[in-house]
């Protein structure tokens, strides 16, 4: 079996995986935009953005550089797999310690500006035991994709969205029937149940990731709790660097949000972000495969160094990924009319087909309204997306040749541009400004680390076939999307079109590869 073959193989596991956990996540954006108004909604947009950041922080850069050293210490990797962890433990511990003491400081920052709610500081809490539980959780997960074992990794995962979701059902649905009903258990539900609080989805959150952490025993009673200074003093030089590029790459991702929170005005601010979010849950579908992606890339790069013709391989690797993200793109864009009905508010995508809506009432149609108002920006967001994971594939050039400084350079870069040009653009543009800013900046990072790569760490990519398909795919969106107006059938024409004359250009490779 070649090695294009198998990474293929071990991707398309953790692909299925991804996109099943993603689904049933997914499942729950059309429930939360009929349970909550966009100004609920836009309240766990913006907890979740900010507990990415802080993820990125606990993980500490970690993850790549356990990867990484396994590589250079093939012969003992026990001591890379204590060290790893034993840094996440002691930052973790840390963070636990003064983040409990600061909750009410933490509350009323946040709502500067609004109105107090008391419920903040409990969902803060949440938060704090949520982020130390997925921090313990990120270098087990690691040993698992290390060893080869993409079959665990996604049973676990699974477990996880599977547990989240269920919860998130029971307090949405169950619970209250239970009560309305009078049925075994209203009595116990009675004395404690809120309806309609949106702490029940960060609850949910929180319970999954600690049974995540309690599947992970069997990883984590492997570790020993000694460590190699040396060893350790080496792996923070090359985890700083990948820290500071992930937080960087967290605030590109993450930061819009915040900034929509705090720049635009009180009284509209929470509805912007509720929209925004609601809106990028489309783009999600695409995220999923370079989710997908990313899980089987980074440990097959680094075990895979080491060949001949390494270079070779990562390039052939590159053109399979653009081609796949091209035809995700379009496929997504042509049928966003009916996509943008898992956020249609009162209305369900039953609706589309039966001709009438779910709820007709006043404010299920002016919810329905404000999150569609939204969707102009999901093409750019998904370009966006593309853009990335391009710029994730061609990362792995400074992780390879230990110099993770040019990743700190490049996301630095990113994070500036972010900051900068939504300071500017959010005041009068709002979350418009915030989808084209993050394709900005992605795409040229994108651009940033092809230039330096191939001056440092020359990969022979296929850039002119490269560059026509993302151009054609482009093409391909603007006139579905705005010359056409959104039409189902001339869209889906259009990629069906796509679609044959690129597996028609890439037949003599697919047929290699699935030869070898």
């Amino acid at each position: 079996m070649s090695v294009i073959k198998k990474f293929a193989g071990q991707t398309a596991i953790y692909g299925l995986s991804t996109i099943i956990s993603r689904l049933l996540n997914f499942i729950l954006t059309p429930i939360y935009v009929r349970i909550y108004p966009a100004k609920v909604y836009g309240i766990f947009t913006v907890m979740f953005s900010w507990a990415s950041i802080l993820n990125a922080v606990l993980a500490f850069g970690m993850e790549t550089t356990f990867f990484r050293y396994l590589n250079k210490y093939e012969n003992d990797k026990q001591k890379v797999y204590n060290n790893t962890f034993i840094a996440i433990l002691a930052l973790s511990t840390v963070f636990l310690a003064f983040s409990t003491l600061f909750v009410g400081e933490i509350a009323a920052w946040m709502q500067e500006g609004k109105r107090y709610d008391e419920d903040y500081a409990t969902f803060i809490k949440f938060f704090i035991w949520i982020l130390v539980a997925d921090a313990l959780a990120v270098i087990p997960f690691a040993k698992v994709r290390a060893d080869g074992r993409p079959v665990r990794y996604s049973f676990l995962k699974f477990v996880n969205i599977l547990t989240f979701v269920g919860l998130n059902l029971f307090f949405i649905f169950v619970a209250p029937t239970i009560i309305s009903k009078n049925l075994p258990g209203a009595a116990f539900l009675s004395e404690w149940f809120r309806p309609g609080w949106v702490g029940y989805v960060f609850l949910s959150n929180l319970i999954a990731s600690v049974l995540t952490l309690i599947l992970l025993i069997p990883e984590l009673l492997q570790i020993r709790l000694n460590y190699d200074g040396k060893l350790l003093k080496d792996m923070m030089y090359y985890s700083i660097p990948v820290l500071i590029a992930n937080i960087s790459f967290i605030i590109n991702e993450n930061l819009d949000k915040v900034f929509l929170e705090k720049l635009l005005p009180p009284n509209i601010s929470t509805t912007e972000v509720g929209i925004y979010g609601a809106c990028s849950k489309i783009a999600i579908f695409l995220s999923i495969f370079i989710q997908a992606f990313r899980l089987g890339a980074e440990p097959f790069f680094f075990s895979h160094s080491k060949n001949k013709n390494s270079g070779v391989t990562y390039a052939k690797i590159m053109n399979y990924f653009i081609v796949a993200v091209c035809l995700i793109f379009v496929l997504l864009v042509a049928n966003i009319e009916l996509l943008k009905y898992f956020i249609g508010g009162g209305n369900s995508i039953l609706a589309y087909f039966s001709g009438e809506a779910t709820d007709t009432s006043a404010e299920a149609l002016r919810q329905q309204a404000l999150y569609w108002s939204g969707l102009k920006i999901v093409p750019v967001l998904l370009f966006g997306y593309l853009s990335l994971g391009i710029y994730i594939n061609l990362s792995i050039w400074y992780k390879l040749s230990d110099q993770t400084r040019y990743g700190l350079y490049i996301s630095g870069i990113g994070a500036l541009l972010t900051i900068v040009l939504n300071l500017i653009f959010i005041p009068q543009f709002s979350f418009v400004a915030s989808a084209w800013i993050s394709l900005t900046v992605y795409s040229s990072m994108a651009v940033l680390s092809y230039i330096w790569g191939q001056k440092n760490y020359p990969i022979p990519y296929e850039i002119g076939k490269n560059i026509s398909y993302i151009l054609t795919s482009v093409t391909i969106v603007f006139v579905s999307f705005v010359v056409f107006d959104r039409n189902l059938i001339i869209g889906n024409t259009l990629f069906v079109i796509f679609t044959l004359v690129t597996f028609y250009i890439e037949r003599k490779e697919l047929r290699n590869l699935l030869r070898s």
